[in-house]
């Protein structure tokens, strides 16, 4: 089991100052929820723990060991799959799969998945939301990578999806630890461990529908 340990991160944006006290710890095993409304620094939490973005102050650990987020990626220690498609467009799915893992075993892993049987001869600019979010999806979860970011995994995709997604990600959690930002709050509830929102640059602890109201992230309406 690993643990990977976020004790404080800021972040500013010239004078503004998106993230000002966030800390959170997530095992593999776990998965970690984070909410909070457009702007509060969700994507931009995840950028910095993958090392793409540069916090304006960071203390990650992996382990009880600090270490700098730039040098978890060449260690395979963490994966990301950001809310836009990195995939070529033009590429088939079944010439993107070897491009990821050279192991014939790894490639079966993927290829007899029974979503990617129906659209392996696909090119990406023919896949539909959902097919595409879960192939992406496939694709980082079966990474070496002890830990994985997931931005937005279930946003403009159909409900169908949304199961499969859902059902990977309980099922990567076994030997993974997992983050996951999502609007679509209760998709995210129904998978994760435990759960914070950023509000006001700063992460608090909350593990229901209710603490969503009460930080006002929903409506009781809504509700």
């Amino acid at each position: 089991m690993a643990t990977l340990q976020l004790y404080k991160v800021k972040k500013s944006f010239g004078k503004k100052e998106v993230l000002k006290e966030v800390s959170f710890n997530v095992e593999t095993g776990e998965i970690l929820g984070i909410f909070g409304r457009n702007g509060c620094g969700k994507s931009t939490l995840l950028k910095m723990l993958f090392g793409t973005l540069k916090a304006s102050e960071i203390d990650l650990h992996l382990d009880g060991v600090s270490v700098n987020p730039l040098k978890l990626i060449p260690k395979k220690k963490i994966a990301y799959l950001p809310q836009h498609s990195f995939l070529p467009r033009n590429s088939k799915v079944r010439d993107i799969i070897p491009i990821y893992f050279p192991s014939q075993e790894k490639q079966d892993r993927i290829f007899y998945d029974s979503q990617i049987a129906l659209i392996s001869s696909k090119k990406v600019s023919e896949l539909s939301i959902g097919q595409l979010r879960y192939f992406q999806v496939l694709l980082i979860g079966n990474l070496d990578s002890g830990f994985l970011l997931f931005d937005e995994p279930f946003s403009m995709i159909d409900p169908l999806y949304k199961v499969k997604i859902s059902e990977l990600l309980i099922q990567l959690q076994q030997h993974k630890g997992i983050i996951i930002t999502d609007h679509y709050y209760e998709d995210v509830l129904n998978i994760t461990t435990k759960n914070i929102i950023l509000k006001d640059g700063v992460s608090h602890s909350i593990s229901s529908k209710d603490d969503l109201i009460r930080m006002k992230y929903i409506s009781k309406t809504i509700y």
